[in-house]
């Protein structure tokens, strides 16, 4: 099969996709996730603001269809990330943060990482843990959401526990990549047991893309 007729028939593929979604959620909502998506998806790749437009008008799109679903949506994030909060840090020390949108850019310059728990209705993180100056032997970091991009730079010499779940979107670990629905990946770096330096990465979001690449 040639590319023209591959990509005529990915188009009819995804034509029928949309029109079956349409028809059992409404196509509204279905027209909202694709741009949801598609913002995540141009942040990713271009880093400029159109993502986030794009981003916020699925989001305001989504909002006026489907007012108290979302509204129930963010109620039982907020609830599961108080008590999962409660569960995945050892002690009281650790940072607790909520906000309504946030980016965080830990790739520019030496930072030090803490043991946190961050909710966001959209979030963005950039992680490049060869830059970490960690003081303490072991942090646990959930990141937790409606909508988030999270990209982490993984160094040989750091030891990584990743903990992802999404409802809609993509999980992908150095070259596995998986996408959809339902994406759940619990993975470990070789050297975790043995590092100096090393982190519990807890990611929970109901659209995302979470991308952990190893250098």
């Amino acid at each position: 099969m040639d590319n023209r007729n591959r990509n005529t028939a990915i188009m009819l593929i995804f034509a029928g996709l949309f029109f079956l979604f349409g028809s059992i959620f409404g196509f509204m909502s279905v027209s909202s996730v694709i741009l949801i998506w598609l913002g995540l998806y141009k942040v990713r790749t271009d880093g400029d603001a159109k993502g986030y437009i794009v981003l916020i008008i699925g989001a305001l799109m989504l909002l006026g269809t489907h007012l108290s679903i979302v509204a129930a949506l963010i109620l039982i994030s907020l609830g599961y990330f108080f008590i999962k909060s409660r569960r995945v840090h050892r002690d009281d020390r650790y940072i607790q943060h909520q906000t309504i949108v946030e980016s965080l850019r830990w790739d520019r310059e030496p930072w030090v990482p803490k043991s946190m728990s961050r909710w966001s209705l959209l979030g963005e993180v950039r992680m490049d843990l060869s830059l970490a100056m960690q003081e303490e032997e072991e942090v646990t970091v959930m990141l937790q959401g409606v909508a988030g991009d999270i990209d982490v730079i993984l160094p040989m010499d750091y030891g990584l526990s990743v903990e992802a779940n999404v409802v809609l979107g993509r999980v992908g670990i150095g070259d596995e990549k998986d996408s959809g629905l339902m994406s759940k990946r619990l993975w470990q770096s070789p050297n975790y047991l043995e590092s100096p330096h090393k982190m519990k990465l807890i990611v929970s979001y109901f659209v995302g893309d979470i991308e952990i690449t190893m250098v």
